[in-house]
């Protein structure tokens, strides 16, 4: 049998223990800004490139500035109409770049979490200390420039090797979201028990893949959105679940395309029993009510 990185234990959906949210709610609604910075011209790494043009590429630099510059601004004024607050993959050099924008996510209410320090710094290659070293000055950032704790993350470019998922659980963090395998927060094995609780992230209605892979239209892409948030709905009358809309500024932010953000938020917010909450808070609420439950029915062989 092919070696599997063992992060987390089988659990099929129908036969694992039920999932409650607050006030009765069916499905967890939580919304990822990831809110980026991308060097200029970027220390190499022998696994990727970061930009997929020669370096300094000076376009491809550009359009991601946009995102900070425009777009930003565009989607958080959207999201806070539709009362919808933020939970931010954030590259945690902004901090320093661009105060202004941590300030306002502030100001809106919105989680700041790690997506490390830039979207050009992959963990392929690095030793354990030094992720070691990224997360804990991430963390001393994100409490200096807003006085929030870090409780949750995303590696840059999903650039995690076997041993992350561990080292972020020695290092305090409650969540993860660099694995995509679950529609319900999991419990996450570690190797030294440590906690660390797997929340939904979804590549599927990431507007990254669907905008520039796929070149999806603005209405498709909401009407994806819809479909993915309407039967994970109707699914969550049997046991809570999770829908994570990932969007980046640089691209929902653009003149043509916000629409389609408000669209799917004012579909969101148009249904009862939607828990509108941050990664923290679906995090905590599945430790403090759902973990134990979980842990001990993986634990007794039920799958």
């Amino acid at each position: 049998m092919l070696k599997t990185p063992g992060h987390y234990d089988f659990m099929p959906w129908r036969r694992r223990p039920r999932i409650t949210w607050p006030n009765g709610a069916r499905i967890a609604f939580w919304v990822a800004p990831n809110i980026e910075h991308y060097e200029y011209d970027p220390p190499p790494n022998a696994r990727r490139m970061p930009w997929p043009r020669p370096v300094p590429d000076v376009s491809g630099y550009s359009w991601r500035d946009y995102g900070n510059r425009a777009g930003f601004w565009r989607m958080a004024d959207v999201m806070a109409r539709h009362g919808v607050r933020g939970s931010v993959s954030l590259n945690v050099a902004v901090c320093d770049h661009y105060p202004e924008i941590v300030e306002r996510c502030c100001e809106l209410g919105w989680e700041l979490f790690s997506h490390g320090t830039y979207n050009t710094r992959y963990f392929y290659g690095m030793t354990e200390e030094q992720q070691r070293a990224v997360i804990r000055e991430n963390r001393e950032t994100i409490l200096r420039a807003s006085g929030q704790s870090m409780d949750g993350w995303l590696t840059p470019a999903i650039s995690n090797d076997e041993t992350t998922q561990h080292i972020l659980a020695e290092e305090g963090i409650l969540y993860t979201l660099d694995l995509l395998h679950d529609d319900q927060p999991t419990p996450i094995r570690t190797r030294g028990g440590q906690r660390l609780v797997s929340i939904p992230y979804s590549l599927e209605v990431n507007d990254v893949p669907l905008f520039v892979m796929r070149n999806t239209p603005p209405d498709r892409y909401a009407a994806i959105c819809k479909a993915q948030f309407d039967l994970l709905y109707e699914e969550g009358a049997e046991s809570g679940t999770v829908m994570c809309l990932p969007i980046h500024p640089y691209l929902i932010g653009q003149p043509h395309r916000i629409a389609a953000l408000g669209e799917v938020l004012r579909h969101v917010t148009g249904h009862d029993k939607v828990w509108l909450a941050t990664g923290r808070e679906i995090a905590r609420h599945y430790i403090d009510h759902h973990l134990a439950a979980h842990e001990a029915w993986i634990a007794e062989g039920t799958p």
